[in-house]
């Protein structure tokens, strides 16, 4: 799918309308936050937080490692 946007002046600054499909597959509406990200062949843009996500990988194997010292502080 290939679709042409055009930037439009918003205020002070200058924003893109996402049609209502693509808002759709992205699964986000009106206030949803968007991330941009870098990648090798241009940007992307997507609901998902990489820098989120990277944390929450971090925190997942410390509560592998510390599974039994996790426990004993639930009691």
């Amino acid at each position: 799918m290939t679709s042409t946007l055009k930037l439009s002046r918003i205020g002070n600054s200058v924003g893109v309308i996402l049609p209502k499909d693509v808002l759709a597959k992205l699964r986000v509406r009106e206030g949803d936050l968007l991330y941009l990200t870098e990648a090798p062949d241009g940007y992307r843009i997507s609901q998902y937080d990489p820098e989120f996500a990277r944390q929450m990988e971090a925190a997942e194997e410390v509560m592998r490692r510390r599974r039994d010292a996790l426990r004993e502080l639930a009691k």
